[in-house]
């Protein structure tokens, strides 16, 4: 594997970082997530105007820039330095491609260009805490029993007299749920005779639909609940696309693209640090040259690069999405831990940055880990853990000589043990 960058990516990694520094300091990311959208609106336009921010894993017919999921790795590594709210992960990350996977020639056509041009926003809605689930990040449900499975809870959808479908009831932690204009929105249908999970596109003016922003430990990933109260919706394809088959190879991608960005939060903390203690002295001297806290910030490098190592290889292969991300989530949490620690009595206070580090780490977790369970899954389809097969005994004799038959003890038949 070459990890070395094109010079198209070089160049998009250096645009993208001169527009994030001068646009998304720690001051501008506080004020961008109390807007009523939770990010900056015009800043969004110019990364969609000015890179393809929004279309660059979208086919160019469909208007988008048509490069591999490394680019876009490449991209949110960046975003990740900076900690940008924005639309990007839910909109690029996790709707574009399942509306290419499942939607029909038409959907393609009317969603996708909008999409690519930043114009048009979305957010996957599933029900419950259940994002990694479906995904298939830390565990396989191929029955999508996480939508609801026909019993109380959940998404439930029903076909309606005019051909169309009902959708009932409710989600929690949607990604951009409060803001975005377009829905895709996970729901069990056909009760338990045909139970199967399907997608529907939801409008944000459709009648029935209330939404409601929440509060959550990260600002920068905000997130909504959705309420279905009988809302109109429109189906994703048909009803013999694999849903949970695509929601996995989504989830394999958006697990490479979340390492990258986790991995560039990890560096980012990580090199202010290193910054902070060149300067603070104590003792007449900068608490940088003292030798424990040398280990410790050698000790964070060697996470820090190791994450960023394995987010270039699940950029490469998407397979080993799972693994990179418990790397990358690690070494995120690890390193914010110890910026606070190392900044002392400053990195506690609320108007420093070292908790927005902090919060991203956590809150990543919680919602697609956690790091325990992303590195069993992954064991768990590599097979590490499985049984051997059963050894094959040595066949018995099928016939004995009467006079072996007669030299044997008589051995009594065993007594059935019964439950009274």
């Amino acid at each position: 594997m070459d990890a070395a960058f094109t010079a198209e990516q070089a160049e998009m990694r250096r645009t993208l970082r001169e527009i994030l520094g001068k646009r998304c300091g720690p001051d501008e990311v506080k004020a961008a997530v109390r807007t009523a959208a939770g990010y900056d609106r015009e800043l969004w336009q110019q990364l969609a105007e000015r890179l393809g921010l929004p279309g660059l894993a979208i086919a160019e017919e469909y208007g988008g820039v048509g490069c591999a999921p490394a680019d876009l790795a490449l991209a949110c590594e960046e975003t990740g330095r900076a900690l940008l709210p924005s639309p990007l992960l839910a909109t690029a990350v996790l709707c574009a491609p399942l509306i290419t996977a499942l939607g029909t020639d038409a959907q393609r056509s009317a969603l996708l260009p909008p999409l690519a041009a930043g114009g048009l926003t979305a957010a996957l809605a599933v029900p419950g805490p259940a994002l990694a689930t479906a995904l298939a990040l830390t565990g396989e449900d191929g029955a999508g029993q996480w939508s609801g499975g026909g019993r109380a809870g959940g998404v439930q959808a029903r076909a309606d007299a005019a051909g169309g479908w009902r959708l009932y009831g409710e989600a929690a932690q949607v990604l951009d749920g409060h803001s975005a204009p377009l829905l895709l929105v996970a729901a069990h249908a056909g009760g338990f005779a045909r139970s199967r999970t399907l997608l529907f596109l939801v409008r944000e003016d459709a009648p029935g639909l209330v939404r409601s922003r929440q509060a959550v430990l990260d600002e920068t990933r905000p997130q909504a609940r959705i309420q279905l109260r009988d809302v109109p919706a429109e189906l994703l394809g048909d009803e013999e696309g694999d849903v949970p088959g695509a929601l996995a190879a989504t989830g394999r991608t958006a697990a490479a693209v979340l390492a990258a960005e986790a991995a560039g939060a990890a560096g980012q903390a990580l090199a202010r640090t290193v910054e902070y203690v060149r300067q603070r002295e104590q003792f007449g001297r900068a608490i940088g040259s003292f030798q424990a806290v040398k280990h410790r910030l050698a000790d964070l490098y060697v996470q820090v690069q190791a994450a960023r190592s394995a987010a270039c290889y699940a950029a490469w292969d998407p397979d080993q999405g799972g693994l990179a991300l418990a790397q990358a989530l690690e070494a995120l949490r690890l390193t914010a831990g110890e910026a606070i620690q190392l900044h002392g009595g400053i990195g506690f206070t609320w108007e420093h940055d070292a908790h927005l580090y902090f919060k991203r780490a956590a809150a990543d977790e919680l919602l697609f880990g956690p790091v325990h369970r992303l590195r069993a899954h992954a064991a768990d389809r590599a097979g590490l853990f499985a049984a051997p097969a059963p050894a094959v005994a040595p066949a018995a004799p099928t016939a004995v000589t009467s006079t072996t038959a007669a030299a044997a003890p008589h051995v009594p038949p065993a007594q059935e043990k019964v439950a009274v």
